[in-house]
């Protein structure tokens, strides 16, 4: 959420009365008890359980702004609604455990400017309930935990969040507290915005019965509206399987019916995950690519030679698009000036490889922080050319290519080394990585970026779900029959087409998938890959408009 006004940049933005009443009509269950809005704001969540009937529940509020506290008791006064309002920072008051909800908005301030006191204090709130919370996470974070501590056994949490909480690594202890710590945790998500001139996406998170929460697997219900007007209490939750606490909950932002095929589909006798193939490795930090990287024009000029030099997969992934990478287009790449030689000597230098050297020390090459913790600083630690290649940053999908080539890999990609025996399977997985349920799986393994672009951590990578190898020996011949079709469909950037091709031969033909349950695997796929790129253009936009 942008920073558009002094009330945001304190992480305020003030909740649409839709979403106030329906997260309070949630809430007030029962014949009545204490209800308790953090951060209150304008006390739009205390007006609404007003509205709910509240007259029978005891309102309180908290809000750390003097001015907001003032403007709530007289918007409260005005309309008669019987409620107290606290002034004082929420972080320093200690949990209660007497109420029966929490509701409310909390303040959205990114790690960057959550520093100094307020940090310390937040931070220190989470861990009194057992949370630790990394230096990356923003102030909702330690929020949620906080919060929760007001609630007596068996009390709901209604609260409007980022979306962030389903998928950022700083989020996994926050996941893992509500899971473990409430009997139901449901998140409502939205396919529109519902906070105007708000890039940032949000969720409902509605969790109750505090302390009643059991061992994994869990449990996590979900559901998807267009907006808050279409927020109904007659509307039908799906659920889906969350086997660790901290796992990404990326999955709740799926369509019901791709949803459910996805679940049936992971983890089962066809489906294992990229780990099962191999290691996926890190590619060559060199510390100084511009020094390091050559084209065979520049190396030519230098006067290196093969002694100094290792084949090496350029800078960045955009040659990385079909199924294989090979010496031919390696070759095709340094005629056409890109990086393809990787300036690695050995120990005993050849004379132009050692004035390559002296010229790195003269512009201070070798003073950059990698290069400075290596010995010898111009020998960068070589990692072997893996079988293949996946792709780190992403704007349309990633990519695994066979690397016939045999070139090294900067750490722009990941490398995959096949297991013994596995080696088979190197021109089957490129293709199989382009069906629905592992694109589907990028999609809520990986990371998203306001820039629209999915990331892949190492650790992330290894968790894609492929093909089982029994899967994949029995697709073989189905596959190799497209791959001519797939290959010219990439080449001509129609990956869609790509996809279809693959799905036939591997989930129809193959597994023998109802043609139904495939298009709902490719919807859900498209749905979520267009509400990453989707952030994209609106970030523009705002900033076009704004600048």
């Amino acid at each position: 959420m942008t920073t558009l006004d002094p009330v945001k940049a304190r992480g305020a933005f003030f909740t649409p009365a839709p979403i106030a009443r329906h997260v309070t009509r949630w809430a007030l269950r029962g014949p009545g008890g204490r209800v308790l809005e953090p951060a209150s704001g304008e006390a739009a969540f205390l007006l609404a359980a007003a509205e709910s009937g509240g007259s029978e529940w005891l309102l309180d509020g908290i809000e750390l702004h003097p001015a907001s506290a003032a403007a709530a008791r007289s918007v409260l006064e005005a309309t008669g609604v019987q409620a107290s309002v606290t002034t004082a920072d929420f972080f320093t008051l200690p949990p209660t455990g007497d109420y029966d909800a929490v509701i409310g908005n909390p303040p959205y301030v990114r790690y960057h400017d959550f520093t100094g006191g307020d940090r310390v204090r937040a931070q220190e709130a989470a861990r009194r309930a057992g949370v630790k919370l990394s230096g990356m996470a923003s102030s909702w974070a330690a929020f949620t935990v906080h919060a929760a501590g007001f609630l007596r056994p068996g009390g709901r949490l209604g609260l409007v969040l980022p979306a962030e909480l389903l998928s950022v690594n700083y989020a996994a202890p926050v996941r893992r507290y509500l899971l473990e710590n409430f009997a139901q945790v449901r998140l409502v998500a939205f396919t529109e915005r519902v906070f105007p001139g708000v890039v940032a996406e949000i969720v409902l998170l509605l969790a109750e019965g505090f302390g009643q929460g059991g061992p994994a697997p869990h449990r996590l219900q979900t559901l998807q509206v267009r907006n808050a007007a279409a927020l109904s209490d007659e509307l039908e939750f799906a659920s889906f399987t969350v086997r660790a606490p901290e796992q990404k909950w990326t999955s709740a932002l799926i369509p019901a019916g791709g949803l459910r095929a996805f679940e049936k589909l992971l983890p089962s006798a066809g489906f294992g995950v990229l780990g099962d193939w191999g290691k996926v490795s890190l590619g060559i930090v060199t510390g100084n690519n511009g020094f390091f990287a050559l084209s065979p024009e520049q190396a030519a000029g230098l006067g290196l030679g093969p002694a100094d030099l290792l084949p090496l997969s350029p800078p960045g992934s955009s040659h990385l698009r079909n199924l294989e990478f090979s010496a031919e287009d390696l070759a095709e790449l340094g005629r056409a000036g890109a990086a393809t030689w990787l300036f690695r000597p050995p120990d005993r230098r050849t004379p132009a490889a050692t004035a390559y050297v002296r010229a790195g020390e003269e512009l201070g090459v070798h003073e950059a922080y990698k290069c400075r913790i290596r010995t010898p600083w111009w020998q960068v630690r070589l990692v072997p050319p893996p079988d293949l290649l996946l792709t780190y940053m992403n704007a349309d999908a990633p990519r695994l290519v066979e690397n016939t080539a045999r070139a090294h890999h900067l750490n722009s990609v990941h490398g995959l080394h096949l297991s013994q025996g596995a080696a088979w399977a190197a021109g089957l997985l490129p293709m199989a990585g382009l069906c629905s349920v592992t694109l589907l799986g990028c999609e809520t393994i990986g990371r998203s970026y306001g820039g629209g672009l999915l990331k892949l951590e190492p650790s992330e990578a290894k968790q894609l779900p492929l093909p089982s190898p029994e899967l994949l020996r029995d697709a073989a011949p189905a596959l190799l029959a497209v791959r001519p079709a797939v290959a010219a469909a990439l080449a001509q950037a129609r990956l869609a087409d790509a996809v279809e091709l693959v799905d036939e031969a591997l989930l129809v033909r193959t597994l023998g998938l109802p043609a139904e349950t495939v298009h709902h695997l490719r919807a859900a796929h498209a749905h979520l890959q267009a509400r990453r790129q989707d952030r994209a253009s609106t970030r523009f936009a705002l900033n076009r408009s704004s600048g």
